[in-house]
């Protein structure tokens, strides 16, 4: 039950907005396999520069007003399948809404498997993953 939360600039369209969110979803499916209804996410829009401070040339890199950030939390992962979804992401992003790689910003925040609890949840007592999950 991984939980996303995404920061960008208020104004975008909805068709925007489920873009991103469908290409992370996808992402999330494709490398973690999570069931297709294994859906939470959070858009946060923020007014401008002041509620949304960030360097736009940090690293060296120019950034736009399109910048995204993306904090996605759930179970701990293998350093390689936590990399390979960061690219994942980052591919579809790129697709779909059209966004640049210097715009996505992404964090993950692992979190214990007692720590998450859902009302129907079927969790494998084995990988504390729901039961509904390949091995990722």
């Amino acid at each position: 039950m991984p939980m996303i939360q995404v920061w960008m600039r208020s104004g975008k369209n909805k068709a925007y907005r489920a873009a991103v969110s469908a290409s992370i979803h996808q992402a999330m499916m494709s490398v973690l396999n999570l069931p297709e209804d294994d859906y939470f996410q959070v858009t946060h829009e923020l007014e401008k520069e002041e509620n949304y401070i960030f360097d736009p040339n940090y690293f060296g890199m120019p950034r736009s007003p399109d910048f995204l950030m993306i904090r996605l939390s759930f179970n701990a992962r293998p350093a390689a399948v936590k990399q390979r979804l960061f690219e994942t992401i980052a591919d579809n992003l790129v697709k779909s809404p059209g966004l640049r790689r210097e715009d996505i910003g992404m964090s993950i925040v692992e979190t214990n498997f007692e720590n998450w609890w859902a009302h129907g949840r079927r969790v494998d007592k084995e990988t504390g993953t729901d039961a509904r999950m390949g091995k990722a």
